[in-house]
């Protein structure tokens, strides 16, 4: 199995160096006069530091923990989705994930609820979904797929489930737009950090700065917090808890479904059903296609086509399946999509009309000739976007 299957599940940083041009103003020096007190770090030093830390044979160092995950987007009330364990669950409130780090082939992700866990469970060659809930064990044979479109916006994406994950596309997407500093040395987990701060440089975007706590020692990032202008408290967060730079014991990568369990087998990157799997490739090409970008940097505005047809489809049977054969666990996008259309607000313009939802860090627009437009930006720029050719 290959490295980069694992990024999406908690790999840390791994290539960061591109955003160095970002700080040519000269270095910024941590501040030290905090407590606790780190040896003094410029932002170029820091990311250096990241990049060398993921290097080390191949990876991060050996770790465990536990991952808090907070989302405070104002979002209208959100329908009850799944049990708490679906990726739409994480838009609200604050979740936990459990995290074992072996090696680059030994990781282990458990998302426990009140109730249930789901664990994912890498071990060399073998890889195996849990469901308690649904009672089902999942052999997972991962094989190298196409990608789906890059990121439009620098936003936090709902799999993005570790600081780790997080950090990577927010360093690795910094650019001649971003303002880069560090600032006082803080504690996370108990354990002693710098603090790197990212700042948009265009007025225009509804982000405020994003904080990356780097460990003092590992220089592993521990925690994400994203605060959205005008507001004290950060909008999405993402840290450790606890965390352990030991390795976990071998008995956190084995597997044996419980007796009683229903076994699945799962392809992903590549669905053994072929004309599944070549519906679904053609479908990412059409995305990747139709996308548009409308602006740069943080200002960056997302367009697709998106029509009334697209939430009927959100509607039908298994239109909400998710990995594993969750099916009925993967939440129910319409009751979300309804929810949320309900809170947005008839707008229009000289390029047509729709409707504006808004929320601390994102702006959507669904106009009525069929775009779908988002980005982390104010709603004149939004409305903006949606009459550029």
């Amino acid at each position: 199995m290959r490295r980069g299957t694992f990024v999406r599940w908690g790999v840390p940083i791994a290539a960061a160096a591109v955003i160095g041009a970002a700080i040519g103003a000269g270095p910024v020096i941590a501040a030290v006069s905090g407590d606790p007190v780190l040896p003094e770090r410029s932002a170029e030093q820091l990311l250096a530091d990241a990049v060398a830390a993921t290097s080390k044979q191949a990876g991060p160092p050996p770790m465990s923990g536990t991952v808090q995950q907070t989302a405070s987007l104002g979002l209208p009330a959100l329908p009850q989705l799944g049990g708490g364990s679906t990726p739409l669950s994480l838009l609200s409130g604050s979740h936990e994930v459990k995290v074992w780090y072996g090696a680059s082939d030994k990781l282990r992700v458990a998302m426990p609820t009140q109730l249930n866990e789901t664990n994912l469970i890498v071990n060399g060659g073998q890889a195996w979904y849990w469901d308690s809930a649904t009672n089902t064990a999942t052999r997972l044979t991962i094989k190298e797929g196409a990608r789906g479109p890059a990121h439009a916006t620098p936003l936090p994406q709902e799999t993005e489930l570790t600081p780790q994950q997080l950090a990577q596309r927010l360093l690795a997407s910094a650019d001649e737009h971003t303002a880069v500093r560090v600032i006082n040395t803080a504690e996370v987990a108990g354990r002693p950090v710098y603090q790197l701060v990212l700042a948009p440089k265009e007025e225009s975007s509804l982000v405020q700065e994003i904080r990356i706590a780097l460990d003092g020692e590992t220089y592993v990032p521990l925690q994400v917090q994203v605060y959205a202008k005008g507001s004290a408290e950060p909008a999405y967060q993402v840290g450790f808890t606890q965390v352990t730079f030991t390795p976990p014991a071998a008995e956190n990568f084995t597997f044996t479904p419980p007796a009683g369990a229903k076994v699945e087998e799962r392809t992903i990157g590549v669905n053994d059903d072929s004309a599944k799997a070549e519906q679904r490739a053609e479908h990412a090409r059409q995305v990747a296609g139709d996308l548009k970008v409308v602006g740069e940097g943080w200002s960056a505005v997302a367009v697709v086509p998106f029509s009334p047809a697209d939430l009927a489809k959100a509607q039908q049977p298994g239109a909400s399946e998710g990995e594993g054969g969750r099916g009925g666990q993967g939440g129910d996008p319409a009751a979300l999509i309804d929810s949320v259309l309900k809170s947005a607000t008839p707008v229009s313009g000289t390029w047509g009309s729709g409707k504006l939802i808004r929320t601390k860090l994102v702006t959507a627009l669904l106009t009525d000739d069929g775009r779908l437009l988002v980005g982390a930006v104010t709603p004149e720029e939004i409305t903006k976007a949606a009459g550029a050719k």
